[in-house]
């Protein structure tokens, strides 16, 4: 190129001097050509990303839950429709499942055992969620399931009045990880959040072969009973609708509905799994929690005459 650009010059300069011979009140102007800008090199191009590959334990353990979502279905659970005519409730039933599964803890804190009463615990800053996934997960999967968690959290805003929002620094994290880098997942979580401990974190490190998901939530404050971190781990291993039932079901827990009952129907908060997703029933009990005549720190026997109010507000009076 340069060569070329040197010959255009010299030629230029040739014509300008045979016009100076012709008349002598020309001014001569020494031309100047502008080096053409050179194209920037073509970015390398980026690698597409890759899962790494599982473990046979990992896709074992894929193999039996989805064996396990197929078996539920053929019987008629994991409903989504949210509940219908076959189960009505009424607004004393409100009430009561309310008081189980906001007044009680579904587990000890080692996941061992079952947890005793609780005093009523929410958020009071707002919740801003953040997906973190394994190594192991798919591309696809992940754009799946961000969209799910992103969707969920605007629903969550939604029904409770309070900030939940999937931007900004995160203060409750969603971690989808396969059994094969869930624990090294988990262990740059405790540098992230204030307050947890690689040790906190063991319970959720180490989860039995029948748990396809849990949370954790975090208290302070001066009667630690305002919630100011969680996370939520679910087995990337779970097919697509039991992944999404628990990020339905354990991001409602990490609100502050921390329990279960067998008596809840139709509800997400109840072992049977006749509901995969969040049900009418469900969502009355998140505008229960966030409701402001409700304090956090009450216990179940103080709130009581305030839930029945609300529950009969909701659920269209005293029956």
């Amino acid at each position: 190129m340069r060569g070329g650009r040197d010959i255009l010059k010299w030629g230029l300069a040739g014509v300008l001097s045979a016009g100076l011979l012709a008349c002598d009140t020309a001014v001569p102007v020494e031309p100047s050509l502008k080096p053409q800008a050179r194209p920037d090199p073509a970015p390398a191009p980026t690698p597409p990303k890759v899962a790494q590959p599982t473990s046979k334990k990992s896709a074992a353990l894929r193999s039996y839950l989805n064996q396990v979502q197929t078996a539920q279905l053929s019987q008629g659970l994991l409903r989504q429709d949210g509940g219908g005519v076959d189960t009505p409730y009424t607004s004393s039933v409100l009430a009561r499942n309310f008081e189980q599964i906001a007044f009680f803890n579904e587990y000890d804190g080692a996941f061992t055992g079952r947890g005793g009463p609780s005093p009523l615990r929410r958020w009071e800053a707002p919740v801003r969620m953040e997906v973190i996934f394994g190594d192991s997960v798919p591309p696809s999967q992940q754009a799946s399931d961000r969209k799910d968690v992103h969707a969920y959290a605007r629903r969550l805003g939604l029904l409770t009045g309070h900030p939940v929002s999937t931007g900004g620094r995160p203060n409750f994290l969603v971690v989808i990880a396969s059994e094969d880098d869930r624990a090294a997942t988990l262990s740059t979580i405790s540098r992230r959040l204030p307050g947890i401990s690689d040790s906190s974190l063991r319970a959720l490190s180490e989860m039995r072969r029948d748990t396809y998901c849990a949370v954790a939530a975090y208290a302070s404050g001066p009667s630690a009973n305002t919630y100011t971190a969680a996370i939520a781990v679910i087995r990337s291993e779970n097919p697509d609708l039991l992944r999404l039932s628990c990020i339905h079901e354990e991001l409602a827990q990490g609100m502050g509905l921390a329990n279960d009952s067998p008596a809840a129907r139709p509800s997400i908060f109840n072992d049977d799994d006749e509901f995969a997703l969040l049900t009418g029933h469900d969502e009355l009990l998140l505008k229960m929690l966030y409701d402001p005549r409700l304090r956090i720190g009450m216990n179940a026997a103080e709130a009581r005459p305030i839930v029945r109010e609300i529950a009969e507000e909701l659920a269209g009076g005293p029956v």
